[in-house]
C-alpha cells in the first residue's frame, strides 16, 4: 500500500541479459521516515506491487545505480537496518550486487523477483545527492495509465504575466514545464487548487489565491497538496489538444500566490543563518521550548514554514544540526496532516522523555526568489566566502559596482551581508580591506552609513545616507569587508543558576582594590576610605555555547590585554554587563565583567575540554562546554551600596558590543525580577531572550 508521505519518483525500465520484449515494467521510490526528499527507503514496484529491497551485499556502487535512475546525480550514502522505517508487503530483491556502471538496478545480479530470506528490518535505505540529472524525466507515471513516457521535463517555472513583469518576487503568472529545451503551459483542464497550494509552496509561498500562448503540455497533474515540489505530484491523464493547438478549456494554468506573514506568536525559527531555517521553537505556557525529531518529517516541517509565511519545506532536520535550544522540550512524536494552521495543531505526544537538546528539529523552508544575490558581491578574497564587499546601485541612470564605507562597519552589518549572499553566518568584519584587491572599477564609495539590526535580508534595507555619501576615509583601503562562515557559536545564560546563586555580601574596601582599579564598583567606591564597606550582590553565571562553532575571542594572543592586579590577560575588554534597572529600564546600578577566562569548564558527556587560560593557554568556549564564573571571583558582582529598597529588574548580557559573531544574538539577555528590603533580595522569574519582556515587566 502507498503511505500517506511517500514521494514518487521517476519510472524506469529494467534491463538485463532477458530481451526487451520479456523486460517487466517498474518504478522506484523513496519512501518512510525521510527527512528530505533525496532520502529515504528504496522501494521497487513490480507487477503493479509495492516492494523492498533487502540490506544484503549491498553497496553504495547499488545506491550510485538507484540513485541515477530515479534522477540524482549519485548517492552519498546507503542506510542497512531500515534505518527509514520498515516497509511493507513484498520484499522484491535481495544479495543485489552492482558495479556501479549500471543503468538500472535491473542490470545488477540479484537472486531474482521475490526471491529472499529478509525481513523488513533489514529494508535498505538510500541518500541521494540533492542535485538532479539535467534533463531527467521526474513526473511520476505510476498509477496513471501511461504506459510509455518519452518526455523530459527539465524545470519548473512561474512566468508572469504582462502587468506584473517588474515585480518581485514574482508572485502571479503562468506555470510553465521546460521539455526538451521549450517552455510549455500546462492546460488548466483538471488543474485544482491543491496543485497551486504545491507550486505556490516551492517558490516561498505559504498560500494562494484564486487569478480573476496556445503550445501546452500534454498531460494533467495531479497533487494532494502536501508536495514539497511539483515534481512530487503523479501525472494525469494525457490531455486530447484540439485543432488550434489549445487545450479542452482553452486556458492555461495561472497560479496567483500569496505571501506570507512575517510575525506569529506560538511558532519561531532560531540559530539558522538564512531567512526561513532555523531550530523550530514554540511557545507554551509564556516559556520557549523545542521540538524533539522523533519522527520529524518533511510534512510536519511545511506546516511550520507555511505558518511562519514561508513556502512549503525544503528540508525537515534532526539531531540538533541549526544548534541546540535551552529549556523545556515542549513536543515529541509530532504528527501532521499537512493542512494546520499552526504546529501547535499537530498531534504530539506531551511525554517528551528520553529527549534532550541533542534531538532538536530544524527546518529549512522554501521562501521567495527577490533577486538580493545579484545585487552584492565579494571581491578579492583568498576563497568565496570572504572579500571586500562590493554592491550594485543605480548612478545617473545605470547601474554601477561600488564600496561600501566602512566607518562604523561591524558584525552585525556582516551578518546581513553574509545572510543576502547566502554565505551563512559572518566570522569577521573588517574595517580595512587593502590587502584584497578588489575590482578597480569599483572602488567608488556608493553606501555609507550603514546601519542594521542584524535581522534584515539585504544591505540595502539597513539604514544608510542614501544617495548623500559621506566617507571621511574615503573607500579604497577602507571600504567595508567581510568573511563568512557556514557555522558560528551561540551563547546562552543559564538562568536557573542566577536565581539559585544570587545572595548579598558586604565587603571591606581595603578587599576591593584590584576589583576598584578594574572598574567594577559603582564610581561612589573612589570616595570612600578603606574601612568602609561596600554592599555587593553575588551570583554565579554559567555561559554554556549551543552553537556549531567554538566561541573564541576576536582578538589573537598578542593584543591580550594584560592585568597585574589580578595578574591574567583579558581577551576580550568587555564580555558581560550586569545591570540593575529600575521597572521603567533606567539602569540604578551596573557593573561589568572582562573575559579574564574563558575556558572549557565543563562539558556535555563525550566532549572533551579544548580551552584553558592557565600558563597563557587557548581561550575560548567548545561548543557542547560552558564557563562558569562562581560567585566568589571578583568582580562577579553588582554594587548596589546607595541603591533604595524597591523592586527592581536584574539583567545580565552577554558579547554586548557583538565583538564575536554568534547564531542568534536574542539570547544574550538574560532578566529577572528582583525585590531588594534593605537587607535581603529575592530573584525570580528569570528568562532568558528578550522575548520575555512583556513578562518581567
Amino acid at each position: 500500500s502507498v503511505r500517506k508521505w511517500d514521494i514518487l519518483l521517476p519510472m524506469s525500465t529494467w534491463r538485463s541479459a532477458q530481451s526487451e520484449s520479456q523486460q517487466p515494467k517498474i518504478q522506484l521510490r523513496l519512501a518512510g521516515d525521510k527527512h528530505k526528499h533525496y532520502e529515504g527507503r528504496l522501494e521497487v514496484s513490480y507487477n503493479n506491487e509495492w516492494g523492498t529491497i533487502c540490506d544484503d551485499d549491498f553497496s553504495i556502487e547499488a545506491a550510485h545505480v538507484a540513485c541515477r535512475e530515479l534522477g540524482f546525480l549519485g548517492a552519498v550514502a546507503w542506510s542497512p537496518s531500515a534505518k527509514f522505517g520498515q516497509g511493507e508487503g513484498r520484499i522484491w530483491l535481495d544479495n543485489v550486487h552492482c558495479t556501479g556502471r549500471e543503468k538500472s538496478l535491473a542490470e545488477c545480479p540479484s537472486n531474482g523477483f521475490g526471491v529472499s530470506d529478509c525481513r523488513h528490518s533489514e529494508d535498505v535505505g538510500v541518500i541521494c545527492n540533492q542535485k538532479r540529472i539535467p534533463g531527467h524525466r521526474f513526473i511520476n507515471t505510476m498509477n496513471n495509465n501511461v504506459e510509455t513516457l518519452e518526455e523530459r521535463v527539465e524545470e519548473i517555472r512561474i512566468r508572469p504575466i504582462s502587468s506584473h513583469l517588474k515585480r518581485i518576487p514574482v508572485t502571479e503568472g503562468y506555470v510553465e514545464i521546460k521539455e526538451r529545451g521549450k517552455w510549455r503551459q500546462i492546460c488548466d483542464e483538471e488543474w485544482t487548487p491543491l496543485n497551486n497550494r504545491v507550486v505556490c509552496g516551492m517558490y516561498g509561498f505559504p498560500g494562494d489565491k484564486n487569478y480573476n500562448n496556445k503550445n501546452y503540455w500534454g498531460f494533467s497533474v495531479n497533487c494532494t497538496g502536501n508536495e514539497a515540489h511539483l515534481s512530487s505530484c503523479r501525472l494525469g491523464k494525457p490531455l486530447e489538444p484540439k485543432r488550434n493547438s489549445t487545450c479542452g478549456r482553452g486556458l492555461p494554468v495561472v497560479v496567483s500566490c500569496v505571501p506570507g506573514r512575517a510575525f506569529q506568536p506560538l511558532v519561531r525559527l532560531r540559530g539558522g543563518s538564512n531567512i526561513g531555517e532555523g531550530r523550530v521553537e514554540v511557545l507554551k505556557n509564556g516559556v520557549w521550548g523545542t521540538v524533539c525529531d522523533d519522527n520529524w518529517n518533511l510534512r510536519a516541517a511545511t506546516v511550520v514554514c507555511r505558518e511562519l509565511g514561508f513556502g512549503s519545506a525544503k528540508e525537515a532536520l534532526t539531531g540538533a544540526k541549526l544548534g541546540q535550544g535551552m529549556g523545556p522540550v515542549h513536543m515529541n512524536e509530532v504528527e501532521c496532516s499537512g493542512f494546520e494552521k499552526s504546529l501547535t495543531d499537530c498531534y504530539f505526544n506531551n511525554d517528551a522523555l528520553g529527549c534532550s537538546h541533542e534531538e532538536d528539529a530544524a527546518v529549512r523552508c522554501n521562501i521567495p526568489a527577490m533577486g538580493f544575490q545579484k545585487r552584492i558581491r565579494l571581491s578579492g578574497g583568498r576563497n568565496p566566502y570572504e572579500g571586500r564587499v562590493e554592491v550594485l546601485t543605480e548612478k545617473n541612470g545605470s547601474l554601477v559596482w561600488g564600496t561600501v564605507c566602512s566607518e562604523n562597519w561591524g558584525i552585525v552589518e556582516a551578518m546581513v551581508v553574509c545572510r543576502q549572499l547566502g554565505l551563512g553566518f559572518a566570522s569577521h568584519a573588517f574595517q580595512e580591506t587593502w590587502y584584497w584587491a578588489g575590482d578597480a572599477s569599483a572602488d567608488n564609495v556608493v553606501m555609507s552609513g550603514v546601519r542594521c539590526s542584524g535581522t534584515e535580508m539585504s544591505l540595502p534595507q539597513c539604514l544608510h545616507h542614501g544617495k548623500h555619501i559621506s566617507c571621511p576615509k574615503g573607500g579604497g583601503r577602507f571600504a567595508a569587508g567581510v568573511s563568512c562562515s557556514d557555522t558560528a557559536p551561540d551563547l546562552v545564560l543559564n538562568a536557573q543558576l542566577v536565581e539559585q546563586t544570587t545572595y548579598l555580601e558586604d565587603r571591606p574596601m581595603y578587599a576591593l582594590q584590584c576589583a576598584l582599579e578594574e572598574n567594577c564598583l559603582s564610581s561612589t567606591a573612589k570616595k570612600n576610605d578603606h574601612s568602609s564597606y561596600r554592599r555587593l550582590l553575588r551570583f554565579s553565571s554559567q555561559i554554556h555555547n549551543v552553537g556549531q562553532s567554538d566561541f573564541r575571542p576576536k582578538l589573537g594572543y598578542h593584543a591580550w590585554t594584560w592585568h597585574e592586579c589580578h595578574r591574567h590577560y583579558h581577551s576580550i575588554e568587555v564580555f558581560t554587563h550586569y545591570d540593575l534597572l529600575s521597572l521603567n529600564g533606567t539602569k540604578v546600578a551596573e557593573g561589568h565583567k572582562a573575559s579574564f577566562c574563558l575556558e572549557d569548564t565543563q562539558c556535555d558527556e563525550g566532549i572533551q575540554k579544548r580551552y584553558v587560560c592557565a600558563n597563557f593557554g587557548e581561550q575560548g568556549i567548545t561548543v557542547g562546554c560552558w564557563d562558569t564564573y562562581r560567585h566568589d571571583i571578583d568582580c562577579q558582582w553588582i554594587d548596589i551600596t546607595n541603591i533604595k529598597p524597591g523592586d527592581y529588574i536584574f539583567q545580565v548580557v552577554i558579547n554586548p558590543y557583538y565583538d564575536v559573531a554568534e547564531s542568534d544574538y536574542t539570547n544574550n539577555v538574560m532578566k529577572c525580577k528582583c525585590r531588594y528590603d534593605g537587607y535581603r533580595i529575592w530573584m525570580y522569574h528569570c528568562h532568558t531572550g528578550e522575548l520575555q519582556k512583556k513578562k518581567l515587566y
